[in-house]
């Protein structure tokens, strides 16, 4: 049986960053994944070029920014690795990025830039004393604990046994994401971990997803898949409401885009959502715009509203095809012109673009979706060292923990920041 400082179990962005950190402070990691592919979701994300952090993330206020039963959780590791920490790195590393918007930060020219950055990191623990082994595809079978053995001077042990055999180690961290993108191998197997050292697991869901409406809610509305324009959505009343301008999506099963992806890790199933398909930033005031149309536009409304709107998105409204409208309304818009339009018309037609109510039926599930919602409870674990508070030498960091940040690299971050946290953590044996 072979022995380690660590085990570290999981491959991607979080696991090869704590890998590397912890093997530069001179400890003997090894790194375990049950795919053969490195870093799959960094590989693929951001259409390739991975939004690998966010400049603007605020670490004083992580509830802007992420989601969970606690998100002011992660406020201890973000500060410690912040965003400007990560891009130092990159920058050291030699490899292109640029910002898109809203502090959004892409490789150049690949993802791969990134994940050959996070191996060379591994490697450079030789030259610190220390050194990482990186075993796939290799899963592990089963995992057991001692309080007490031989093989660490009667310290703590964690017994992993592999497809390659049996490996111990006194510190076992746990990077093995969520449940989202089951395509390219992921697994519920840190949610089952957890759970078999008596740890609360929050209810998981898809999370970052796009929103389905059903075939004969939706089928009216496939027409306008394709479709893309900047809007205003929210969700939740009061106190509990929540509102992104972003971009909107139409598909032919339902709604997406970096609005309804925001969205949908805030909604809850039942609910509606709002959308206002002519957003205050775009300056259009539609009601003045209608009311002065009416005094002598011979137009149908449809071809007024082309002028703000795409054009089959206006033709949908006016023939009904958003729903909403009645079907007199609907009548009216299509055989008058705008001067014999009577006022209530036009405020129904107002209220449609721009307090447009639909509820979705649910998501496209976690094929689709970015991250997972929910994991294990962060009140089982230190926020300082992302240990198991009553279960010495086990680490939770990433995405499999309840912690979950919005679309923009806000994810990454939280992986690099957990990362790096319980890496400092981490003793030899």
């Amino acid at each position: 049986m072979q022995s380690f400082d660590v085990i570290v179990v999981g491959a991607g962005a979080a696991g090869l960053f704590c890998a590397g950190v912890a093997g530069q402070r001179g400890l003997r990691v090894l790194l375990l994944d049950h795919s053969d592919r490195v870093a799959e979701k960094i590989r693929i994300s951001g259409g390739g070029r991975c939004n690998f952090t966010n400049r603007d993330l605020d670490v004083r206020a992580p509830h802007r920014h992420f989601v969970g039963a606690n998100p002011q959780f992660c406020r201890s590791a973000l500060s410690r690795y912040t965003s400007q920490d990560f891009i130092a790195l990159v920058k050291r590393h030699g490899i292109p990025f640029h910002e898109k918007h809203k502090g959004q930060l892409f490789c150049d020219r690949s993802a791969q830039d990134l994940i050959q950055m996070l191996l060379q990191e591994c490697e450079a623990a030789g030259a610190a004393g220390g050194q990482v082994s990186r075993w796939q595809p290799c899963a592990v079978k089963n995992v057991l604990f001692s309080d007490t053995s031989p093989l660490f001077n009667g310290g703590r042990c964690y017994q992993v046994e592999t497809d390659r055999g049996l490996v111990a180690a006194p510190s076992l961290v746990v990077a093995t994401g969520g449940l989202s993108i089951p395509a390219i191998g992921a697994t519920d197997f840190g949610y089952q971990l957890a759970r078999q050292f008596k740890l609360s697991v929050q209810a998981t869901r898809p999370g970052l997803v796009p929103l389905t409406f059903g075939d004969t809610q939706w089928q009216p509305m496939t027409t306008l898949a394709g479709l893309s324009l900047p809007v205003e959505l929210s969700t939740g009343e009061r106190r509990q409401k929540i509102e992104f301008e972003e971009d909107l999506l139409f598909t032919h099963r339902g709604l997406s885009g970096p609005g309804v992806l925001q969205m949908s890790s805030y909604w809850q199933a039942g609910q509606s959502i709002r959308i206002n398909l002519l957003p205050t930033s775009t300056g259009i005031d539609l009601p003045a715009v209608l009311r002065s149309a009416k005094q002598g536009s011979h137009k149908r409304a449809t071809n007024e509203l082309a002028r703000y709107l795409p054009s089959r998105l206006a033709d949908a409204c006016c023939a009904g095809q958003l729903r909403g409208l009645p079907s007199a309304t609907v009548d009216l818009l299509q055989q008058r012109s705008m001067t014999d339009l009577p006022d209530r018309v036009l405020d129904q037609l107002c209220q449609q673009l721009q307090n447009w109510a639909l509820t979705p039926t649910g998501t496209e599930g976690y094929r689709k979706a970015e991250v997972t919602l929910g994991g294990v409870d962060t009140a089982e674990l230190s926020q300082h060292s992302l240990e198991a508070k009553r279960q010495p030498g086990l680490y939770f960091i990433g995405e499999v923990v309840d912690i979950s940040g919005w679309l923009g690299g806000y994810n990454f971050q939280w992986a690099w920041a957990s990362a790096y946290a319980c890496a400092h953590a981490l003793v030899g044996s």
